[in-house]
């Protein structure tokens, strides 16, 4: 028996015992995207309702959590996300979800010097003979969260995908406070989203503008969906990935023959993420795939490092623009819909690359839910909407009635670029708003 399975054997504990160690007022890094934990997270509900104000920091929720239906109002946790997805709106109808502000490059060094944890909990692979467990399909903030916490607990999950690295992909058995096995749990499926007509305008715009040899950063959606089914029709070659999120349609396109990393001057011959959410196809297309290189947050997402690449394409999606070139990705007003992730971090970094590109799409109008239709072009942002991009650091932006460059123009070129992308319907009421506003010559 290796030294590493005798301290294996000594740190295992049942879930009820490891979830022991969490107090009132603790700070628990809990879950995030595909990385959940099934055998701890019903744990700790059974005994939610003894603790009080312990705060779960938890992003892109993609299962629900048997702690929220615990304490559905809130009453004994404070949960905070760094990301919401449709389970935290969902939660958020019977308590209050709280979000932290980031600008996900610097997640890592949030977790080291503003918010470390008390406790940190993950879903691990299987550890291995030299005594580590591989986080699997995110590495994100995680490298930092163990460093800086003062308990960990890792929940062992047999059906893990191993996820190459980069670094801090992994978790050595000595930084482990508690192991808890959890079987062999499926990781969440998160489907391809329905592909409308304006998702696939948007996307023609985008790939007529691509080349041979580009570094795409693209993430998940419809309109990221349409285009990457349309790169893998495409005769586009050698194009490579560095990118915040690894999805699906980046696995279409590496089927296709789109994709090789060989033209990319950093990590050549690699696709670079810092987690990677979809369905059981990309899981299994990470496992053990030196092809891919799973990297902490503030490497995938730093501006100086993701531009040392060429031509790197940053594709991404908006809620809403005013005339200016202000851009809200993450909320409607003052409701949070998602947050600003890595958005602004690759905005900055395609344009800082060598013949990079930003493009941030959106469809041109939407409708409410009394049926009537609103311009997502707007005079002015709607009251308390989040600046996501703010509007130097704006390229170019594309609907389903074309595409325009916002770099470098004065305020009334602006207003004059986005107006002839907007919906017909609304340009004339743009045009006199824009008036009024002093943003016409």
């Amino acid at each position: 028996m290796s030294k590493w399975v005798k301290e294996y054997q000594s740190k295992l504990v049942s879930p009820e015992k490891a979830v022991s160690v969490i107090k009132d007022g603790d700070w628990v890094q809990y879950t995030f995207a595909a990385n959940t934990l099934p055998v701890l997270d019903p744990a700790l509900a059974k005994r939610v309702k003894e603790l009080k104000d312990v705060v779960i920091v938890n992003g892109i929720s993609a299962r629900p959590h048997a702690l929220h239906q615990a304490d559905p109002t809130g009453e004994h946790t404070i949960w905070n996300s760094t990301h919401l997805t449709a389970l935290d709106r969902l939660y958020n109808k019977t308590r209050k979800i709280y979000y932290g502000p980031m600008k996900y490059s610097e997640a890592p060094r949030y977790v080291r010097e503003n918010c470390p944890p008390d406790v940190f909990t993950v879903q691990v692979g299987p550890m291995d003979k030299h005594g580590y467990f591989n986080f699997g399909p995110t590495i994100s903030h995680f490298q930092a969260a163990a460093e800086m916490a003062k308990t960990i607990i890792v929940e062992v999950n047999e059906a893990m995908p191993y996820a190459h690295g980069g670094y801090g992909n992994n978790i050595h058995i000595s930084e482990v406070d508690y192991i808890v096995e959890g079987g062999s749990s499926p990781l969440p499926q998160i489907p391809d989203e329905e592909i409308t007509e304006v998702d696939e305008k948007v996307a023609s715009f985008i790939l007529n503008e691509l080349r041979d040899g580009d570094c795409l950063q693209i993430g998940i959606g419809g309109m990221p969906n349409a285009l990457g089914k349309m790169i893998a029709k495409s005769d586009l070659k050698d194009l490579g990935i560095h990118t915040e999120m690894l999805c699906d349609s980046i696995v279409d396109m590496y089927e296709a023959g789109r994709i090789t990393c060989n033209r990319k001057q950093l990590d050549p011959g690699r696709m670079v993420y810092t987690f990677a959410l979809g369905t059981q196809k990309l899981y299994d297309f990470i496992d053990n795939n030196p092809m891919c290189a799973g990297y902490p947050a503030d490497y995938t997402n730093s501006r100086v490092i993701a531009s040392q690449n060429d031509n790197v394409v940053s594709i991404n999606n908006a809620i809403e623009i005013d005339l200016t070139g202000q851009v809200c990705s993450e909320s409607f007003g003052t409701r949070m819909i998602s947050g600003a992730g890595g958005q602004l971090d690759f905005v900055e970094a395609a344009y800082n690359s060598k013949g990079g590109r930003s493009f941030l799409c959106l469809s041109s109008t939407y409708t409410d839910s009394n049926g009537k239709v609103h311009s997502r072009i707007k005079p002015v942002l709607s009251l308390g909407a989040v600046v996501t991009v703010t509007r130097p650091v704006v390229h170019y932006v594309v609907t389903e009635y074309g595409m325009v460059n916002l770099k470098g123009t004065p305020t009334w070129e602006r207003a004059k670029r986005l107006i002839s992308i907007a919906h017909p319907d609304f340009r004339e009421e743009l045009t006199r708003e824009a008036e009024k506003l002093g943003l016409t010559l």
